[in-house]
């Protein structure tokens, strides 16, 4: 277990002092995601080493992780993360596996590829084109896979990096009032660099003042960004296709429903279960297999009401915030890439149905709104309070394991004392 979270030079020293009898994961950042790819890891013997910009998240005090320190921001200084990237895997003396939780240690890795550290997924290329929303929409029309009404906002950051495969032609600012009606919204197509420069990834907009100021933003903070219609979701039907696509072979599989989000309509999942929608995973492996792309990824759907049919929002070359359940279920995809990255063997087993709670936002939904109603049963919620839960394969969490209490407590520490720690999971 990672007693404390070390400043760099003190992780350097800490992993040099260690002898791994197999190459260690680098997972970062060192939060809720983190925390459930360390776990993924960690019960197959895998050392794991998290590492993050600070050490207000959860993962550190877990006994999944072996060693926890401090590392570059890459959006401060790519060069610099790049350089204690190489460090640690000096003086792990191997090639340490890479598993980047949110979008800008992917892009970090991919971009930098230190050197002596294993990527588990494919070339900084092929990632653009996946996490380019202007391309995988572009890609997406091609394959007449639906997607939201999308228009590319001309004039505005630089040009898309697969302008061969981007979304139709961009639109002045001022021509996009003419295809859609208020209200609607605007992403950016790449969201990290506009969650930082503005606090989120998606701005609703009802007025022409509105749009004027989001417009105003994207052009100080020089973002490419894209105006789109506000699906009318049919809440609770989202579909998400969790998956490990190999180089080769066969790609494993886990389709998921976020049953309840908090907030409801547009908040971060609070409770998913397994589901099957075969349409939904064949068109998002054909994203993937046209893009070229393996690694974990992440392909949200959402119901629009009005067409009757699941549309593409986005898919996430990297894993998130219920990676838990396809692990507890039977579809361990970081030790697939894991395996797949070393050469170990990663047996697979019959994936069965599970269902995910992260509790923190899961209990406040349930205590604040009174128009929801619990879906949990009391069999599940017998199994948390108890900790047998731990030992099943149809339920799962996010963070709170009685066996491994480090982790509850620091989110209790983040909720009431005042510790503020920014993640989009």
């Amino acid at each position: 277990m990672a007693t404390r979270f070390l400043d760099h030079d003190d992780l350097l020293d800490q992993v040099d002092e260690r002898e791994f009898d197999r190459p260690p994961a680098i997972v970062c950042n060192a939060h809720i995601t983190g925390l459930g790819v360390a776990r993924a890891l960690a019960a197959h013997d895998v050392p794991v080493i998290a590492v993050d910009r600070n050490g207000d998240g959860v993962a550190p005090s877990s006994d999944a992780v072996t060693v926890a320190g401090e590392v570059t921001y890459p959006l401060d200084d790519l060069d610099g993360f790049c350089e204690d990237m190489e460090a640690i895997a000096r003086a792990v003396e191997g090639e340490p596996v890479a598993f980047g939780c949110m979008d800008e240690w992917v892009h970090a890795f991919a971009d930098a590829a230190p050197e002596g550290v294993r990527l588990p997924f494919a070339e900084k290329g092929v990632v653009d084109r996946v996490l380019d929303k202007e391309s995988l929409y572009g890609i997406a029309d091609d394959l007449g896979v639906p997607y939201p009404e999308t228009y590319r906002i001309a004039g505005i950051g630089e040009g898309s990096p697969d302008a061969a495969h981007a979304l139709g032609t961009p639109l002045d600012p001022e021509d996009v009032l003419d295809e859609l009606e208020f209200p609607f919204v605007i992403k950016p197509a790449r969201k990290r660099e506009f969650e930082e420069a503005v606090g989120t990834n998606v701005i609703e907009v009802g007025s022409g003042n509105e749009y004027a100021d989001v417009i105003e933003t994207a052009r100080e903070a020089d973002i490419r960004i894209m105006a789109q219609e506000k699906v009318p979701i049919a809440e609770g039907e989202d579909c998400s296709l969790a998956s490990y696509a190999p180089p080769t072979g066969e790609p494993l599989t886990f389709l998921g429903n976020p049953l309840v989000r908090f907030p409801r309509a547009f908040g971060t999942s609070c409770v998913v279960e397994r589901v099957e929608r075969p349409e939904i995973e064949e068109r998002a492996l054909s994203v993937l297999l046209e893009t070229g792309y393996y690694g974990i990824s992440e392909s949200e759907f959402v119901y629009d009401r009005e067409r009757k049919e699941y549309v593409l929002l986005d898919i996430n070359t990297r894993p998130w915030k219920w990676i838990g359940l396809p692990v507890v279920a039977g579809a361990n995809l970081p030790m697939a890439a894991y395996a797949q990255a070393t050469g170990v063997e990663s047996e697979s087993t019959e994936v069965t149905d599970a269902r995910w709670v992260y509790l923190p936002d899961y209990l406040e939904l349930l205590a604040t709104d009174e128009s929801f109603g619990d879906v949990m049963s009391e069999a599940q919620w017998t199994a948390l309070i108890s900790g047998a839960f731990e030992e099943s394969d149809d339920l799962a969490t996010g963070v709170y394991f009685p066996s491994d209490p480090g982790p509850t407590y620091d989110v209790i520490r983040t909720e009431f004392g005042g510790i503020e720690y920014y993640c989009s999971c």
